[in-house]
């Protein structure tokens, strides 16, 4: 055999090597995407299944439920083209289809729940938050269309003022009924602070109207007090500076 011969065995058995190596490196890159994307859909649908589920019922509208649902079988759908064999997520789709397909007379069953607590109302935030970058994600990927997800956004900020509303609202309340007038008018005062400090505040007129009312009947219960107190709940006078200072809507959105 010629040196010539031998000469293009080796460049062909190098050749080959090289492409073998490559063709490996392609599967296995389109192997790990794959897993990839399975691990994100998966956590995704799982997300919007706890927010479905877990949020206050005085928070979800049918609308939402619905939204939460067809955010669930598209991202399935999408999951089920990586794993077709997958016979538990085929039957939680067709689940999903027949609630999709009822619109908005789907069923609410999420039960009400107390903001009583700096803790429950941070819970509650945590979950506005997520549900924000559930739609923008959704929107991003073409999944909702970008006026939904900008009407959205609006929405989630009246949830957001509903939950500090409902928060001092409460917290005032339980003080008035433990006899605690100071500790109860520090509250309210609080959620009209809250309220006049909105973009719109007029939007919010209302619920206005009413923690003013609850703060007048406190100012009263006050000058009935015979002795003044001095100490003033840390609770209310430290614990929620992050929930008035939300970060949420101080960064920028592409839907605004």
């Amino acid at each position: 055999m010629s040196p010539l011969v031998i000469t293009l065995l080796i460049v062909v058995g190098i050749v080959i090597l090289i492409v073998i190596g490559y063709i490996n490196h392609m599967v296995e890159n389109t192997k790990l995407e794959k897993a990839r994307k399975k691990a994100d859909l998966t956590d995704r649908i799982r997300r919007c299944g706890d927010l479905s589920e877990t949020m206050p019922g005085q928070m979800v509208s049918p609308a939402l439920k619905l939204l939460l649902t067809r955010l669930q079988l598209q991202l399935g759908e999408s999951l089920q083209q990586l794993d077709k064999q997958d016979a538990r997520l085929k039957a939680r789709l067709e689940e999903l289809r027949v609630l999709a397909n009822l619109g908005e007379a789907i069923p609410v069953t999420n039960a009400p729940q107390k903001i009583l607590s700096e803790a429950k109302a941070k819970e509650v935030r945590f979950q506005l938050e997520g549900l924000h970058g559930q739609i923008g994600r959704a929107a991003q990927e073409g999944l909702l269309a970008a006026n939904d997800a900008k009407n959205w956004v609006k929405e989630i900020r009246d949830l957001l003022v509903q939950l500090h509303v409902e928060f001092f609202t409460n917290l005032g309340l339980q003080a008035v009924q433990e006899e605690q007038p100071r500790q109860a008018r520090l509250a309210f005062e609080r959620g009209v602070q809250y309220l006049q400090k909105q973009p719109d505040p007029a939007r919010y007129q209302n619920q206005k109207q009413q923690l003013q009312a609850h703060l007048a009947r406190a100012n009263a219960l006050v000058l009935e007090t015979a002795q003044p107190q001095t100490n003033e709940p840390s609770e209310l006078t430290e614990g929620l500076k992050s929930l008035d200072d939300d970060d949420l809507w101080k960064k920028k959105n592409i839907y605004d």
